[in-house]
């Protein structure tokens, strides 16, 4: 296996749409994603000398972005208000079985298309800026960075209930409004 060298001339242009897109999904706002975007190729410039050529460039500057966003969300969490209120409540109901009223529409979606769709990332973009704060930080953290339940509850300071509530009302949100979006265009 040969080693790989980076080619920083060429990031912009590689991937600066990508890391663009994914921030997007992320975090609220592309004043955010524009900042973390640069953030990340900076960090990436000042630590290139660390590259080992073990991985690919891509892999190498979205480690790198990860650890940025994560930075990101830990200097933001002091400001954010993880209290569950009446706001945040369900829009989704349940009948006395505990169905959901209305039931939940079949999506069939491929999901191997799913992630090339341009405009199905838009749409869930769109959503994921729709959730609250807290569901948003909560949600990116567990379902897109794969934080563990108890490094968020211990990182937040969260009973483990409160987490699986936040995220339990977090999917229900992103459920309607990607329903609501996106399924009804097909």
């Amino acid at each position: 296996m040969s080693e790989e060298t980076l080619e920083p001339e060429k990031w912009v242009e590689n991937y600066a749409d990508m890391l663009y897109r994914y921030t997007l999904v992320l975090v609220k706002g592309p004043d955010v994603a524009d900042e973390l975007v640069q953030v990340t190729f900076f960090a990436a410039l000042k630590s290139q000398h660390t590259f080992a050529g073990k991985s690919t460039e891509k892999t190498w500057l979205f480690g790198i972005f990860k650890h940025k966003t994560m930075d990101r969300f830990r200097s933001s969490k002091k400001n954010l208000n993880l209290d569950i209120t009446d706001a945040d409540a369900d829009r989704i109901q349940f009948d006395t079985t505990g169905h959901m009223t209305p039931s939940p529409n079949n999506w069939n979606v491929d999901s191997e298309k799913a992630t090339e769709n341009k405009e199905l990332a838009q749409v869930l973009a769109k959503c994921m800026n729709g959730l609250s704060e807290k569901f948003h930080h909560i949600f990116v953290l567990k379902e897109i960075e794969g934080l563990s339940s108890e490094k968020i509850c211990k990182e937040f300071n969260l009973k483990p209930t409160n987490l699986w509530v936040m995220l339990h009302r977090a999917r229900n949100q992103l459920k309607l409004c990607m329903e609501s979006n996106w399924l009804t265009k097909e």
